[in-house]
Parts: structure tokens; sequence; C-alpha cells
């Protein structure tokens, strides 16, 4: 199974840049989108598929804010969108597709985590939305399998940015985050019970310059490659056994991101 993720920064503009010309492709069975910016009118009947990818959101209320979308060649037995917390699910930050087969509940999911670096109020929305995906992600996980695609605007070690000196008292690299990824991959080489595998990570634990897949549009952060690991496949262990390869595409510009594809040894 190929499942690419990708933070579009507007789905209208992304299509604009040749997004949905180069998907095709790329031969992927799941696509997990974020910061779709668009309502339903925008995307049904235009962006609601791609070939035989057929896909599935959660829109915020506000127009042209956040917004997930789940494309898969496989009809899934149940779509979820949010995380019960209104909060968040008013802001459109969460769609899981399940295929459940008998002996099977596996799930896969596209999130969109907020970012904290317009100012101090939405960092706090962070660090609420963190502290409620915690326990979601891990009551989740004590019943099925799952891979979550997302945008989650934290870097999570010295080497997933280029200037990470100059960062830390910054949102996106602040020791709480931090913290909380240390936390959802559990700590040192081996991993706690209940944790999940940095997918990304487990196949690239060396990487630095070549993994990242954000860059800020000041300057010439793109041209200089001063960049961001901020898009992450999050996988149950048995899950991430499974992982083969991982690569980010940086050959076409559709975005501030740029998309991660990772290639699993398992069906839908």
């Amino acid at each position: 199974m190929r499942f690419i993720t990708a933070n579009l920064n507007g789905i209208r503009s992304a299509a604009t840049k040749g997004f949905f010309d180069w998907l095709p492709e790329q031969k992927a069975d799941a696509l997990g989108v974020q910061e779709v910016k668009a309502q339903d009118e925008h995307v049904t009947g235009t962006f609601c598929s791609s070939g035989e990818l057929k896909g599935h959101f959660h829109y915020a209320q506000k127009k042209g804010y956040s917004g997930v979308g789940l494309y898969t060649r496989e009809l899934p037995s149940d779509v979820i969108t949010g995380i019960g917390v209104e909060e968040f699910d008013f802001e459109g930050r969460y769609i899981e597709k399940r295929f459940d087969k008998p002996g099977r509940k596996l799930s896969l999911i596209s999130c969109y985590f907020p970012s904290g670096s317009s100012g101090p109020e939405r960092q706090e929305a962070k660090y609420r939305f963190l502290a409620a995906m915690a326990p979601h992600l891990a009551a989740l996980q004590a019943e099925r399998e799952f891979i979550l695609v997302a945008d989650v605007n934290i870097a999570h070690r010295p080497a997933d940015l280029k200037n990470w000196k100059g960062n830390l008292k910054n949102s996106g690299f602040l020791p709480e985050e931090r913290a909380w990824l240390d936390q959802l991959f559990g700590s040192g080489d081996k991993q706690s019970p209940g944790s999940l595998v940095d997918v990304y990570r487990q196949l690239h634990p060396d990487t630095t310059d070549e993994c990242y897949t954000w860059w800020s549009n000041r300057g010439q952060a793109y041209a200089k490659n001063v960049g961001w690991r901020l898009d992450y496949h999050f996988a149950t262990p048995k899950l991430a056994a499974l992982a083969r390869s991982a690569s980010i595409y940086k050959d076409q510009k559709f975005s501030d991101h740029a998309p991660l594809t990772v290639d699993y040894d398992f069906s839908l």
C-alpha cells in the first residue's frame, strides 16, 4: 500500500500548481491531505476524487481555513470525522477511514495539528489539541491498528530543522511540544508499550537536510533549504514494521509543504 500525505495549503491553489496532474503518476492507494481551505461546494464534483481514489473530507466551519481529506482506492467500512472535542472539530482537523474485516480492525487517518506561530492564544489551543489527541490515540490503539498521516506542526529533534538553536523558543520546536512527541514515540531506543512509530525516522534515522517537508515563504528559505520536518506518518508498531520505503517529493512545488510517501507491505 502506497500512502501519501500532503499539506496542500489550499486544495484549489495546489491544483493550479499541478498537484492533481502529478498524483495519478504516483499510483497511490491512499492520500491524506491537510489545509484544504475549502468547503463542500468547492470540492464536490471537482476534487472529490482523483482517478480511482475517492475522497472524504472534514471541513472547517470557517471558510478558507484548515480542513482535511482522505482519499482511498478501497471503500471504507466506516468514516469518522473529528475527535469529539467541539473546539477542534469545528476547525476540520481529523478524518478517519476504517477498513475492518473479520479478524482485523484497521484505520487510516488524516490530521492537521494546529499551529501556534501566530501568537500565545493559538499556542494554548495547540497545547489543548495535544492534550486531547494523546488519550484519543491511546484509546484507538487499544482496539485497532492504524496509520495517521499529519502536518503535526512540530519538529521533533534538532535533525528535523535547519536552524534548531535559533528556534528553541519558537512554536514548532518548543520543549513541551517535543516532549509530547517523545511520549508518543516512547523514550530511548526501545519503544514502550502503547507507543507509536515515527515511520520516516524508522526508515531514515540519520537524514538531516533531505528530511525537511516545509519551508517558510520568507526570504530564500526554500532555495537555501532552510526547512523543517513537520509532516509525519505515525503508525502502530505492527504496521510500521511493514513500512518498506519513504520519500519526500521536491521536484515540483505544489505548496509550502512537500508530499511524503511511504510504501507499506500490506493491502487494504
